[in-house]
């Protein structure tokens, strides 16, 4: 098994809603905000090449919206989904398994791409996984969460043959080396995968943990639809990482990549920073 880190770019949002109650003279400090108090955040994803398949864990929010939607949202930098690809001697059309922790826009934008008039698989040789609650969820969405899921982005996977949903249960097995922990407190059924590579417990974290200042309990996004469910994820996955030595992986942190964690006085906490590619030289 080999893991690459795909990087779609940056986008902005606003602070207060990514660190919820925080006050923005704690998080300021985290993450400082522009004078629109929007802050950046990187749009990372995941590669696993394992054999013959080749599972693309998100693909970020896309370019195919309107100039309104990026007017909101402020796609910036220089790397895209398939430049990332190319750096490693990919493209989209070597992608077999598109797994999509959930479907805020964000996370699956980059599923489906413009041709001409007609919105098609951006990766047309691979299966999109969902998990069938979530997309039950997305597509009867709640007032608050609805417009997080775009119909351009969920509908034509489904119109394409290529949807599938993942059956497991809590921690089991999906595919070889790859586990899915489910947790509800930021939506519906999100799936994290968690990775065995070589022994090393790697957890892809998408919105549970968007970067490691969301590591203690109280950092919660505004996002989540039940807050409370959240801290209480947290605490148990990361009680699990710590006793572990898990690596954790953010997908919004817009510097760090990886972290390992230890037990404080205070709970979990950060222990060192590192990127995926270095991760052999962290792990005690």
């Amino acid at each position: 098994m080999k893991l690459y880190t795909i990087n779609t770019g940056h986008f902005k949002l606003d602070g207060g809603a990514m660190f919820g109650v925080v006050p923005k003279s704690l998080w300021n400090k985290a993450n400082p905000a522009d004078d629109n108090n929007m802050c950046s955040w990187a749009l990372r994803c995941l590669l696993i090449v394992d054999g013959n398949r080749k599972i693309l864990i998100d693909n970020g929010m896309g370019n195919k919206q309107d100039e309104k939607f990026f007017g909101h949202y402020y796609l910036h930098g220089n790397d895209t989904l398939e430049k990332s690809l190319f750096n490693y001697g990919y493209t989209p059309d070597d992608i077999t398994d598109v797994f999509l922790t959930h479907l805020h826009f964000d996370h699956c934008g980059g599923s489906i791409k413009r041709e001409n008039d007609k919105l098609v698989p951006a990766f047309k040789n691979a299966t999109y996984w969902s998990s069938a609650k979530h997309w039950n969820a997305a597509l009867h969405p709640n007032d608050r969460e609805k417009a997080s899921f775009l119909k351009e982005n969920i509908l034509p996977i489904e119109e394409s043959g290529k949807l599938r949903f993942v059956e497991t249960t809590d921690g089991e097995e999906w595919a070889p080396n790859i586990r899915i922990r489910y947790v509800n407190g930021h939506t519906d059924s999100m799936m994290l995968p968690q990775i065995n590579n070589n022994g090393t417990q790697i957890l892809y974290c998408a919105d549970l943990l968007p970067s490691i200042h969301h590591l203690p309990m109280p950092w919660v996004m505004a996002y989540d639809m039940r807050p409370l469910e959240t801290m209480n994820e947290k605490k148990r996955l990361l009680a699990e990482a710590v006793a572990g030595n898990w690596v954790l992986f953010f997908e919004h942190d817009p510097i760090n990549e990886c972290c390992s964690l230890q037990k404080t006085d205070k709970g979990v906490r950060l222990k060192t920073t590192f990127a995926l590619k270095d991760i052999q030289n962290h792990i005690l």
